[in-house]
């Protein structure tokens, strides 16, 4: 495996971009789709089967227990790092299925410890 497949998830184009080039310049990661509501994750989950995908908790028309079963489903290795600035976001997105939580007011490099555990499990995995 080259690189890990991602897609990013958030209802701001600007938290997109942001993400898009923390992945760029930190890790062997290629971001092969993004989704501004949770329709659009769904449809660029079954045509681009990600290895990962970082989701805004709160996304638009994600129901977050339903909606994370049906990504793995379609995905049944899919890793998810679920992103949030509400305090309870934590617990729930664990208790939901996600793989990882990452509160969107922690530094950059919170998020980056998240996406280097989730590359060398997604490496293990594949392996």
């Amino acid at each position: 495996m080259d690189q890990v497949r991602v897609i990013l998830a958030d209802d701001k184009s600007q938290v997109r971009d942001a993400l898009h080039i923390l992945l760029d310049q930190e890790l062997d990661m290629l971001v092969v789709g993004e989704a501004s509501d949770a329709e659009s994750l769904m449809a660029q989950t079954q045509t681009s089967l990600p290895d990962l995908v970082l989701v805004d908790w709160e996304l638009p028309g994600f129901s977050q227990t339903d909606s994370l079963s049906s990504l793995k489903v379609t995905c049944p290795n899919l890793q998810v790092i679920a992103l949030s600035d509400w305090p309870g976001g934590q617990r729930q997105a664990l208790s939901a299925g996600a793989d990882a939580f990452v509160s969107k007011v922690d530094s950059p490099d919170r998020l980056l410890d998240a996406l280097h555990a989730m590359d060398t499990k997604i490496r293990n995995i594949i392996s």
